[in-house]
C-alpha cells in the first residue's frame, strides 16, 4: 500500500495561507500599507480601481529595498521583523510573519519597483500567481512601489464572491483610516479610479481624527489620559450629546496597532451609564501603550485581535479614566449660560449710608363695601350652571387628545400618510375602538379583539410609500429657506455619492461642496419636526452596512430607514381620524400583518379566549 501524506507545493501552501490573510481587497491595502509604516515612510499614496477588483497601489518613500531583499520578500515566512520566537514578545511593528507578500502574490498579478538611497539603480519584479516573470534593474524614486493587480484571477470561485464596488470601496475606506488614524506624523492620500477622496497631511492626533471625520466631530471630542504602572492611555471619547444608535466611531489602538476588543468597549459604554440613552454608544479614539510582553498579538491573522495579560484589571482602568475625564471637563448635563446668553442686569445707583431713602410701610386698599354674603352675590353651590359658562364663555374646549399632541395637527399627520394604492383583494377594515396608552390601537373584528402596534404599523405604511418613490424614481421635494451644510467623512462621503440619485427620489435635493461637505436644499415632504442631516446620516449608514449588491435589497435599506426616521412616536396619544387613516392605509399594504423587519403588527385576541376567562 503507497504512502498518502507528502507536502503541498509552495504555491498551493501560499494560497491556503492567503484564505485567512487576504479575504479582500481591503486586506491587501491593510498588509501594504502597514508594510510602508514599517519601511520608515513619511507619505503613503493608495490609489484603488474598480474598488480594488483591478488594481491596488501603494507607493511609499521608505528605505526600499535591495535587489535580493525584493526578489526574498514574496518568499513565505520571510521577515525581517523576528529571528527567534522570543521576538514574538518584543514588537514594535506592524507586520512579522513574512505572510502577508507571499499570500499576495499566490492570488494576483504583483508587480514591485523599490530602490535604496544608496543606490543608483532600484530594482523591478514581476510575479503572477506566486511565478517569477521578470526582473530587471531600473530607474526608480526611492522607496517602495506595489502594483496589485486583478486579486483573485486565477481562484474564480473566490472572484467571484467578492462584493459590489460600493461595499469593496467602503472596506478599502474603513482600512485606510485606521491605519491613517494612529500614524499621524505621516501623510497619506486615498485615490480611487483617478478621484481624490482623501488627502491627510501631517498633523496632531485631534486634526488627524477632525480630518478623517469631518470638523462637526471637534465640539464632541473629551481628551482621555492616564498614566499608570500596567498601561498609559491618550485619546478622546465623545461627548453624550455625540451618541448615536450606529454607526458610532469606535477605535482601539494598542501600540500603534488598530484592534477590536469588545470587552473594553464595555468599559467605556458603561462610563457613559444613565448620561446617554439605552442602545445609544458614543464614538471614542483611545491609545493604549503596554509592555509588549504583556500583549499576544500572534491570536489571529489580520492581527485585530490581541490578548491581554490583566484583562479585568485595564476594564477598571479604562473605565475609571473615561469617567474622570467626563467628570474634568464638566461633560454631565447642566445649566451652561454663554457670555452672549446673559440677561441684561439693569444697573442701580448706589446710595450712601447717610443718603438713603426713607422707608414707609406699603398701602393695601380693599372696597370695604363688599360683602360675599348679600343675597346678589352668585352662589356657587346652586346646580345651575350659568354663571361657569358665563365665566367661560369664549375660551374653545380642548381635548385631552389635542393636549397631548401639542403642535402637532391632524392635517399634519395626515398629509404624511400619503394615499397608496388599494389591492384587489381588500382587507376589510374592522371597527375602531380606542387607543391604548399611546402605543396600540384597539380594532373590533368578528374573531374576536385585534390589537395594533400603532408605530410598526406606521413605519409599514411609509416603507412601502418610499420603496414604491424609489422604484418609480419620483419624489415630492420640499425646498429648505436655508439649506443646510453637513461634513462626512470619507466612508460616508463614498456611500452618499453611490447613492445620491437614489435619494433625490425620495425627496432629498443635495449637492457637493467638496471635501466631504455637502447642501441639503431639499428635503422630503411631511419631514417637519426632523433634523435632515440626521435622517441623511442614518440612510448613509444603512447603506455602508449594506453587504450585498441587489438593487432592491438597498432600496429596502433606505425605504426602512426613512420610515422608523419619519414615523410616530410609541406614546404618541393620536386622535380618532387620524387612527382610521393609519389603519385603513395599513390593511391597504401587502403584508399588514408584519413590519418590515419582521415585528408583529396585528395581534388577535380571540373571542373563545375571552369568553374562557370571564366563564369562572
Amino acid at each position: 500500500m503507497q504512502d498518502i501524506i507528502h507536502l503541498l507545493p509552495d504555491s498551493v501552501a501560499n494560497q491556503i495561507a492567503a484564505g485567512e490573510v487576504v479575504q479582500r481587497p481591503s486586506s491587501v491595502v491593510k498588509e501594504l500599507m502597514e508594510n510602508a509604516i514599517d519601511a520608515g515612510a513619511t507619505k503613503v499614496q493608495v490609489l484603488v480601481s474598480d474598488g480594488g477588483r483591478t488594481l491596488v497601489q501603494v507607493i511609499d518613500n521608505g528605505l526600499g529595498m535591495s535587489e535580493t531583499d525584493a526578489r526574498l520578500a514574496f518568499e513565505r515566512h520571510a521577515t525581517s521583523k523576528i529571528k527567534k520566537a522570543e521576538d514574538l514578545f518584543a514588537l514594535n511593528t506592524m507586520g512579522f510573519r513574512g505572510e502577508a507578500l507571499a499570500s499576495i502574490v499566490a492570488v494576483s498579478q504583483v508587480e514591485l519597483t523599490t530602490r535604496r538611497a544608496d543606490d543608483e539603480l532600484g530594482t523591478q519584479i514581476v510575479f503572477s500567481g506566486s511565478e517569477l516573470q521578470s526582473q530587471e534593474a531600473v530607474a526608480a524614486p526611492v522607496g517602495s512601489n506595489f502594483k496589485v493587480k486583478n486579486l483573485f484571477f486565477n481562484i474564480p470561485a473566490r472572484r467571484k464572491f467578492l462584493k459590489s464596488t460600493q461595499t469593496e470601496l467602503n472596506n478599502i475606506v474603513s482600512e485606510y483610516e485606521r491605519v491613517a488614524l494612529i500614524n499621524c506624523d505621516v501623510e497619506f492620500s486615498l485615490i480611487h479610479n483617478g478621484i481624490e477622496l482623501s488627502q491627510l497631511p501631517v498633523s496632531s492626533f485631534r486634526q488627524r481624527i477632525v480630518n478623517i471625520f469631518g470638523k462637526k466631530i471637534n465640539a464632541h471630542l473629551v481628551e482621555v489620559s492616564v498614566d499608570s504602572t500596567l498601561i498609559k492611555i491618550k485619546g478622546f471619547v465623545g461627548a453624550p450629546e455625540s451618541a448615536r444608535k450606529k454607526g458610532a466611531l469606535q477605535y482601539f489602538f494598542v501600540n500603534g496597532r488598530y484592534m477590536r476588543h469588545a470587552y473594553f468597549a464595555k468599559a467605556v459604554q458603561e462610563a457613559f451609564a444613565n448620561i446617554v440613552p439605552a442602545g445609544e454608544q458614543v464614538p471614542f479614539f483611545l491609545c493604549f501603550n503596554v509592555e509588549p510582553s504583556h500583549i499576544d498579538v500572534n491570536i489571529h491573522p489580520t492581527k485585530t485581535e490581541i490578548k491581554f495579560e490583566d484583562e479585568p484589571s485595564l476594564w477598571k482602568i479604562i473605565l475609571a479614566a473615561v469617567r474622570e475625564s467626563l467628570g474634568r471637563f464638566n461633560v454631565a448635563p447642566g445649566l451652561d449660560f454663554s457670555l452672549d446668553d446673559m440677561p441684561e442686569i439693569p444697573v442701580m445707583d448706589v446710595v450712601a449710608a447717610g443718603d438713603r431713602l426713607p422707608v414707609s410701610a406699603p398701602k393695601v386698599s380693599y372696597d370695604p363695601s363688599y360683602n360675599p354674603f348679600k343675597k346678589n352675590a352668585p352662589d356657587y353651590r346652586k346646580t345651575d350652571n350659568s354663571y361657569w359658562e358665563k365665566l367661560y364663555r369664549g375660551v374653545e374646549k380642548t381635548s385631552e387628545v389635542e393636549e397631548s399632541l401639542g403642535s402637532s395637527s391632524c392635517d399634519e399627520f395626515l398629509a404624511s400618510l400619503a394615499e397608496l394604492p388599494q389591492q384587489k383583494d381588500e382587507l376589510p377594515i374592522p371597527e375602531l375602538l380606542a387607543q391604548y396608552k399611546g402605543q396600540y390601537i384597539l380594532l373590533s373584528s368578528e374573531n374576536g379583539l385585534l390589537l395594533v402596534h400603532q408605530r410598526r404599523a406606521h413605519i409599514r405604511v411609509l416603507f412601502e410609500r418610499f420603496r414604491k418613490q424609489l422604484y418609480d424614481k419620483r419624489g415630492t421635494i420640499q425646498g429648505l429657506l436655508f439649506p443646510e451644510r453637513v461634513e462626512l467623512s470619507v466612508a460616508e462621503s463614498v456611500a452618499l455619492d453611490a447613492i445620491i440619485e437614489e435619494l433625490s427620489y425620495l425627496g432629498f435635493d443635495i449637492s457637493s461642496l467638496g471635501h466631504g461637505s455637502y447642501a441639503i436644499q431639499g428635503v422630503p415632504s411631511g419631514l417637519d419636526g426632523l433634523n435632515p442631516a440626521t435622517l441623511l446620516t442614518e440612510i448613509i449608514h444603512s447603506v455602508i452596512e449594506q453587504t450585498t449588491a441587489p438593487k432592491d435589497t438597498l432600496f429596502e435599506k433606505m425605504a426602512l430607514s426613512m420610515a422608523k426616521q419619519m414615523a410616530v412616536i410609541t406614546g404618541q396619544v393620536l386622535q380618532r381620524d387620524e387612527m382610521e387613516v393609519l389603519v385603513a392605509e395599513l390593511f391597504a399594504t401587502e403584508t399588514p400583518q408584519y413590519a418590515p423587519d419582521g415585528g408583529i403588527i396585528i395581534y388577535t385576541l380571540q373571542d373563545s379566549e375571552i369568553n374562557r376567562f370571564f366563564a369562572k
